[in-house]
């Protein structure tokens, strides 16, 4: 039997963890700047990131701070699964621009270092030491009997007894939410 152990919810004007409201003062991507600067301040590759990794890091942060278990020591029991429906689209699109210009062509690196959904879930695990199951996968809409489906396969090994996992979807700077969630069993 699996539970929700933690919940967090983070759209561009709210934050609410386990229930609770947190104080936020901004709006938008700064929200998530915001929270860093507040809750996290100690991972400098932050800024390289895009919305989605922002996004996704910030929202596993506070829930795993809330959950208040030993950190940064190699964790092989602990999955980490994402779901969204637009991948990493809108960092694509702004990559796109940078090329699109045969006249002032510049495939500039700065735009496409932190971009890929699977990067989420591989900065999570690389700076929480999980070696469990990482996985970010792309759905055409938001299905919570296939989120449960995909879970409850992450659970048939013999080694996972958590998962972070849950809806992260970052369309622009402006529209994103992300709905995450740890799941023991």
């Amino acid at each position: 039997m699996k539970k929700a152990v933690h919940k967090i919810t983070i759209t561009t004007t709210d934050v609410v963890l386990d229930g609770k409201p947190l104080d936020v003062t901004c709006s938008g991507s700064s929200i998530l700047t915001e929270l860093y600067r507040k809750y996290v301040n100690d991972y400098p590759k932050y800024f390289k990131m895009d919305i989605l990794c922002k996004l996704g890091f910030i929202a596993t942060e506070l829930l795993l701070q809330t959950e208040g278990k030993v950190r940064f020591e190699p964790c092989e029991n602990r999955a980490v699964v994402f779901f969204n429906r637009s991948s990493s689209l809108h960092a694509d699109k702004s990559f796109e621009s940078n090329i699109s210009n045969r006249g002032n062509f510049y495939p500039s690196p700065a735009v496409f270092v932190y971009t890929l959904p699977n990067i989420v879930t591989g900065e999570i695990a690389i700076r929480n030491k999980y070696y469990g199951e990482t996985n970010f996968i792309v759905i055409e809409k938001r299905d919570e009997d296939v989120f449960e489906n995909i879970i409850d396969g992450v659970f048939t090994d013999n080694m996972t007894t958590s998962v972070v996992t849950g809806w992260l979807e970052a369309e622009s700077e402006a529209e994103f939410n992300a709905e995450i969630y740890i799941i023991e069993k």
